[in-house]
Order: C-alpha cells, then structure tokens, then sequence
C-alpha cells in the first residue's frame, strides 16, 4: 500500500546496525520518517541513533534477536506502548553463509533458516496484528535475494531461505489483500558488505576466498543503492524490488530460459569464487 508522505511515520527495521540496514533508517530519516532499530546488540545502533536524530527525527534503539520468537513478541509488545504500530515493518536482518552442501553442517542450515527465513516469520506474526488493528495504509517489507531466484553454487543454505521469504511474501500479499497492508518483496543483488569478511564463507580459503572478496568490493553496489530503492518502493507500494547489480538482469534472464541461466551461473562460479 502506497505512502507516499514518510513524514512522521514510524518505521521498524530489524537488522539496522550496518549495511542495508542502517542505510535503510538513515534513508527513510531524511524523508522525515522516525525511525525504531533493532539489531543483536545496542553498542552498534548509538551511532545509528545519533545520526538518525541529526536529521531532526526520532530513534528508538533496541537489542532483539530475530531469531527469538518469545523475544520477537516482548518487542512487539513494548513497541506498540512506545508509538503505537508502525507504519512500515521492514523485516531486513539476516546472516550469509557460503559453502558446498556436502561440506556444511546442518547447524548452519538450522542457523540460517532460523535468521533468514523465522526472523521474518516473526516479525510479520506479532507486528502485523497491530498494523491490522491500527488501520490506515502501511506497507510490509521483506529482504529475500537475487539468490532467491538466480542462486550460485554454495549457496544452499542461504539460497533456500530466500526462496522460502519469497514465497511468503507471495502469500502473504495474497492473504492481505483487500486489506490496507501491501507487502514488497526486495531482492538486491551483488552489494558491496561484510558478507565474505564476517565469517560467512567459513570453508573458503586462499585464492577463493580472495577471489569472492574481490568480486563484491569490484562487482556490488554499496548499501544505500537498495536502501533508496526501498524508500521509493515504499512511497509507490511496488511489490516487487530488484536492486544492485544484475538483479533484473538475472531476474529477466531466468524467464526467457532457465537452462541459460543455469549454464552461465556455473561457468562463471569459479571464475567468481563460488567453486
């Protein structure tokens, strides 16, 4: 659902201490938006804060895990006493794990569903009640991928858990419709962050790890790409957000033939550092 005017209107967003996070919140902060950001710890969002009030709005900060779901509903709780519900819930935190099927545990397919996949499940459980009961035109905004519909090798875990966000969206769309809740499904491409310095890629080493890292600082875009694109998505109610590089390219590709992009994503994955 469309909003237009951000002005003084309350906006979530989980995973806001850095990357597309947090230049999401200073995105929607400048459109005059007041802005309430939680991540793992509150150490990183004062300076989030700070910023975000530099510009003349409010910022509410607050520690939650996602991936809690008793957690999740205390927040949404203490939210809704803070500042009623939010007029635009952007379920934006997750974690990136790269490594071949066979050489990763199923601990980290429990830990990447777990964040990727039911930290947006909660968050759209206990917040969008309150949005229901709250009335007026408010938006939903779920982070899946690229990988959600062009995956590279070693990406099963990761690439699982964004299919599965954007099939929830899909559903969830349908479910609400009719009602004054829309729900955008933002699928960014290559960016240029943390994702394979952070101990994302843990079976990597040597020439491929360097090679992975080259192609995301040379290749991707920096956060604030999608975070303005979110803003707009937001403002026209689009529901389908394809952002950073080769987003809409892969997207388009896969339409006009899978085996293509098939036999392109895997000659190109060692070259990349994906093999």
């Amino acid at each position: 659902m469309a909003i237009p005017q951000l002005r003084n209107k309350q906006v979530l967003i989980t995973g806001a201490a850095s990357g597309i996070g947090r230049a999401s919140a200073l995105a929607f902060a400048r459109e005059g938006a007041h802005i309430i950001a939680s991540d793992l710890r509150l150490e990183p969002l004062e300076s989030l804060q700070q910023e975000v009030q530099a510009l003349g709005v409010n910022c509410l900060i607050h520690a939650v895990d996602v991936s809690d779901e008793a957690a999740m509903q205390a927040f949404a709780a203490l939210v809704h006493a803070q500042i009623g519900a939010p007029d635009v819930l952007f379920n934006n935190a997750g974690i990136a794990y790269l490594g071949k099927f066979l050489d990763s545990g199923l601990e980290q397919w429990q830990r990447v569903l777990k964040v990727n996949l039911m930290g947006v499940v909660h968050g759209c459980y206990h917040f969008i009640p309150l949005m229901l009961a709250a009335g007026g035109p408010r938006q939903i905004v779920n982070v899946s991928s690229t990988a959600s519909y062009a995956p590279s090798p070693s990406m099963a875990s990761y690439a699982a858990s964004k299919f599965a966000v954007a099939g929830f969206c899909d559903v969830l769309r349908m479910e609400l419709d009719g009602t004054l809740i829309g729900v955008t499904d933002v699928c960014p491409g290559v960016i240029n962050t943390a994702i394979t310095t952070s101990g994302a890629a843990p079976s990597m080493q040597g020439a491929q790890l360097q090679r992975l890292q080259d192609y995301y600082i040379k290749q991707g875009c920096l956060p604030e790409v999608v975070a303005n694109d979110v803003v707009r998505a937001v403002q026209t109610g689009k529901t389908l957000v394809l952002t950073g590089p080769y987003s809409r390219l892969l997207y388009h590709l896969k339409r006009i033939s899978r085996r293509l992009l098939f036999k392109l994503t895997l000659s190109s994955a060692t070259k990349i550092g994906y093999l």
